[in-house]
């Protein structure tokens, strides 16, 4: 395990990954040496809205599928930050664009499904940028249980993803470019987190609201238990 002087990356966890991950985690790993620039026409919009998704959270958070850290130098100085990612790739560029991060935080390689390094009942908050929208729909029960067990009760979640649009010009322009995502970054936009996340036991949504038209929606909620 490497780490920085109190700004860490362990990597140890890959033993534990779930096999169907695997197919994501070796595209990510080639896709990382690229990724910023692929990534790039979207972030140009991306980048308004991260400070207004973490910089108020304040406590203990977990940020899961942290990437390439784009949302690490907007997090509080007070925040006790662990991102996690299932590339190791793609952490090797999150600690370094960590270098601008003002709170502390350490970096592991892990995946959401299982989450080896998070303690139970320990989170304040949970985070997720566009990581459901990557992960199989078959996945998707196994990470939202681990959400519920890795918040304390009370802690919060706050998760952006993407949709199709109900809108059939909107919906006819993401069908064109649907094959590209899902082939360089594994995202779709028909994935059921929302679905998913009214069948925990443990957490309850409180909140939603779009970004842009009803494309980017983002979903708030707290562990009842």
């Amino acid at each position: 395990m490497g780490k920085l002087k109190g700004k860490n990356i362990m990597v140890g966890y890959e033993n534990i990954f779930n096999e169907d991950n695997r197919l994501l985690q070796a595209k990510y790993n080639i896709t990382a040496r690229f990724y910023d620039i692929l990534d790039y026409p979207w972030e140009r919009l991306y980048k308004r809205w991260r400070p207004g998704l973490v910089n108020d959270i304040r406590g203990t958070v977990l940020e899961a599928g942290v990437g390439t850290g784009r949302n690490l130098k907007y997090y509080h100085p007070s925040v006790k930050l662990t991102g996690i990612d299932l590339s190791s790739a793609m952490l090797q560029r999150a600690m370094r664009r960590g270098k601008s991060a003002v709170c502390d935080y350490n970096l592991y390689h892990d995946d959401a499904t299982v989450m080896k390094s998070a303690p139970s009942n320990h989170f304040d908050w949970l985070i997720a940028t566009f990581l459901c929208c990557v992960m199989p729909d078959k996945l998707q029960p196994l990470a939202i249980e681990q959400f519920g067990r890795i918040l304390k009760p009370g802690g919060q979640f706050r998760i952006l993803e993407m949709l199709y649009s109900k809108n059939a010009k909107d919906r006819k322009r993401q069908r064109l470019f649907a094959p590209f995502v899902e082939k360089v970054f594994g995202a779709r936009f028909d994935r059921n987190t929302y679905s998913y996340l009214t069948k925990s036991a443990k957490l309850r949504i409180c909140n939603t609201y779009f970004l842009k038209k009803d494309i980017y929606m983002v979903i708030e909620g707290v562990r009842v238990e």
